[in-house]
């Protein structure tokens, strides 16, 4: 096994662990929106709103990534 071999296999996880993360970003963005919403608190509105276009940002620079290197 070469050593190029080896780290190809360890970054492919480290990618899907990006995008999971990222994901989850959005996820509690849209949560904290929501709660923001319930509870009549813009400032909780705006930082779920916030944390939303975070993960779509670094969403779209993980497809931009996976996009070289096919």
């Amino acid at each position: 096994m070469t050593a190029g071999s080896g780290a190809e296999r360890v970054s492919a996880p480290m990618a899907t662990g990006d995008k999971i993360d990222n994901k989850t970003d959005e996820l509690k963005g849209k949560a904290k929106e929501t709660v923001g919403k319930l509870q009549d608190d813009e400032e909780l509105q705006a930082e779920g709103k916030g944390d939303q276009v975070k993960g779509n940002v670094k969403q779209a620079g993980e497809k931009v990534k996976d996009a070289f290197k096919s």
